[in-house]
C-alpha cells in the first residue's frame, strides 16, 4: 500500500471528500450534493470533486452513504434525499473511471468502523457506534470486524416501535423538534447557559436513549458504545440520566463493563470511509492489535 486513501461521505445536502494518510485527513473538500439532478450528473459531479484533489496514486476509495448498499457489488439503493438514486452501480462507475478498488457501506457503519480503526474503539473487539443527528443510525463491530448484514442495514434499530412512535423519534433531533418545537442546537446552547428547562429536556433524552441501548445490550452485549452525530456533543448533559436509566438492566455484569463515550474524532465521516479500504488490507488486524494497548 502507498498509504493514501480517498474517503468519501455522500450526504443528502453535501459531499465531503478527503485524502487520508497515516491515519489523518491531509486534504479535503466539500461541495453541495446535486440532490435534484439525474444519477448520471451526480456521479459525474462526484468524479470531478475527487479529481479536484489531485491525480495522485491511491490505494482505494471508501464511501459512506445514507441508504441501503449491496456491498459486494457496490450498488446503492434509495439514497436519502436524492430522489434519482434508486439503484446506482456506484462501485462499477468509479472503479471503471479511476481503476482502483471502491468499497461502499451505510454511513452509520462507516462511523463505527472509523472509530474501530482510527478512534476510541481500537481496543474493543465488540463495539457499537450510534449516530444521532437528524436521524438515528447504528453500526456494529463484532470480533474486530464490521458486521453490516444484508444491504448494510444491520443495527438500524431506529425504526423499532417505541412508545407512540419509533426509537428514532425519541433518540435523534426529531425528539427536540416534535416534543418541544426546538432544534437540538438550541437546547444545547441553552443547557450551556444553565437553563433549567433545557437541562430537563436533555435528561429526558438520556432516559429515552437508555431504552434504545438496552435493546442493543440484549442483542449484542458490546464492550463499548460510541456516540456520534451532532447530538453527541451534548453527551455531558444526558450522560447521568442515561446511566441512571440503565441501572435496572438485568445483567449487571454487562453494564459494569460497558463503556459509553462520545466520539472526539474530527473528520470521522471521511476517516470512517477510508477505514473501509484499510479493513480490506491483510495487515489491518496487525494495526488493530498494536492499538489495543493504547488507552482511550
Amino acid at each position: 500500500m502507498n498509504n493514501k486513501i480517498l474517503g468519501v461521505d455522500i450526504g443528502g445536502t453535501k459531499v465531503q471528500v478527503g485524502v487520508v494518510q497515516d491515519s489523518k485527513v491531509v486534504k479535503k473538500i466539500k461541495f453541495p450534493t446535486l440532490s435534484g439532478a439525474s444519477k448520471e450528473d451526480i456521479i459525474q459531479n462526484l468524479i470531478q470533486g475527487i479529481e479536484s484533489l489531485g491525480t495522485e496514486s491511491y490505494d482505494g476509495i471508501g464511501i459512506g452513504v445514507p441508504g441501503l448498499v449491496d456491498e459486494k457489488n457496490g450498488i446503492v439503493y434509495d439514497l436519502l434525499n436524492i430522489s434519482s438514486w434508486k439503484e446506482v452501480y456506484l462501485k462499477q462507475h468509479l472503479e471503471d473511471h479511476f481503476n482502483i478498488p471502491v468499497k461502499i457501506t451505510n454511513d452509520a457503519n462507516v462511523f463505527a468502523l472509523g472509530e474501530k480503526i482510527f478512534g476510541q474503539g481500537t481496543q474493543y473487539s465488540n463495539l457499537v457506534g450510534i449516530t444521532m443527528g437528524t436521524g438515528f443510525g447504528m453500526g456494529i463491530i463484532a470480533n474486530d470486524e464490521l458486521y453490516s448484514g444484508s444491504f448494510s442495514s444491520a443495527g438500524e434499530i431506529g425504526s423499532i416501535k417505541y412508545l407512540d412512535k419509533t426509537v428514532e423519534d425519541y433518540c435523534s433531533g426529531k425528539f427536540f423538534k416534535n416534543q418541544f418545537d426546538l432544534r437540538g442546537t438550541e437546547v444545547f446552547e441553552r443547557a450551556e447557559k444553565g437553563d433549567a428547562f433545557a437541562l430537563e429536556i436533555m435528561e429526558q433524552f438520556g432516559q429515552h436513549l437508555a431504552q434504545a441501548i438496552k435493546t442493543v445490550l440484549f442483542i449484542l452485549s458490546p464492550q463499548a458504545i460510541l456516540l456520534g452525530g451532532s447530538i453527541s456533543q451534548s453527551f455531558k448533559y444526558f450522560e447521568k440520566s442515561l446511566w441512571d436509566s440503565l441501572k435496572d438492566f438485568p445483567f449487571k455484569r454487562v453494564t459494569d463493563q460497558l463503556v459509553i463515550k462520545a466520539s472526539n474524532m474530527e473528520n470521522i465521516p471521511i476517516l470512517g470511509a477510508a477505514a473501509l479500504i484499510v479493513s480490506e488490507n491483510r495487515d489491518h488486524q496487525e494495526y488493530i492489535s498494536k492499538n489495543k494497548s493504547v488507552k482511550p
